[in-house]
């Protein structure tokens, strides 16, 4: 089976710092893969040259069998691909209900006109857009709130509400950064299992970077591990972490004073 997305050779630096350095990396349709590596590594770097914000200095970045490079984050979002952030970027004035909805944006078909006339043509796309943002609220857990205004909601059901936009582009393969970070024990299970169904019932490709083993170990096929901007190991959860040089690269940033995941977490 080809690779969803076929990253290949990809390299990208900022004046003196190489933040990526020729990376390869595949993605299965329909797969859960996560990139993982210590602080600094290049993961961040790497999802924002995949969605357009970056542009690479070398390599092929090909999803769908079209080609990343040089598309703006409203193309590559357009064809297939949507993203959530390490920091959540919420409208935080606008409600549960408005904020999923702007993830429509690249598949509405409504011009000036018809916006400002209010046609019938905009009324019957303003009724799915809403009724489309409810079935994905009901999807992440939170029916029945589209109303409160995002800002009131409590953090981890604001992670949802980014899932929720992210997934309304209607996307063949989701990005998600740090989607569990600043939860507790109880949320991050839970997002575990949105992050199945989401592949399972909606049949979306995931990719996510994560630091928290447990969830990395619980629900990933395949793991790419980035170390100061390189590719330092690819495989199956067990074989990333019987991996010494995994394991080195991780236990080299804690004995510098950072804390880093760990690698003893169970594979489930």
């Amino acid at each position: 089976m080809a690779p969803l997305l076929d990253v290949r050779n990809l390299t990208k630096k900022f004046g003196g710092l190489t933040a990526v350095s020729d990376v390869t990396i595949g993605v299965e349709p329909r797969s859960i893969t996560a990139i993982i590596g210590p602080n600094g590594a290049g993961k961040t770097t790497l999802f924002n040259l995949l969605t357009g914000i970056y542009k690479p200095d070398t390599g092929t970045m090909v999803f769908d069998g079209h080609s990343l490079v040089g598309l703006r984050p409203d193309q590559v979002n357009a064809a297939g691909m949507s993203r959530t952030f390490q920091s959540i970027r919420l409208f935080h004035g606008m409600t549960v209900l408005e904020n999923v909805m702007v993830g429509m944006h690249s598949r509405l078909n409504i011009s000036l006109f018809n916006t400002l006339t209010r046609t019938a043509g905009f009324n019957r796309q303003e009724v799915h857009v809403k009724q489309k943002a409810s079935d994905l609220l009901r999807f992440v857990g939170l029916g029945g709130k589209g109303d409160e205004v995002s800002r009131n909601l409590p953090y981890g059901d604001q992670r949802r509400i980014e899932i929720a936009r992210a997934l309304a582009s209607d996307p063949k393969l989701i990005l998600l950064d740090e989607p569990t970070a600043g939860m507790n024990p109880q949320e991050t299970v839970e997002a575990m299992a949105l992050f199945r169904r989401v592949r399972d019932e909606l049949g979306v490709t995931v990719v996510l970077i994560e630091h928290d083993m447990r969830v990395v170990m619980g629900i990933s096929e395949y793991i790419s591990v980035l170390d100061y901007g390189q590719k330092i190991a690819e495989g199956t959860p067990a074989e990333i972490r019987s991996n010494p040089r995994v394991v080195e690269a991780y236990l080299g940033r804690r004995a510098a004073g950072t804390t880093e995941p760990d690698m003893s977490a169970e594979v489930n």
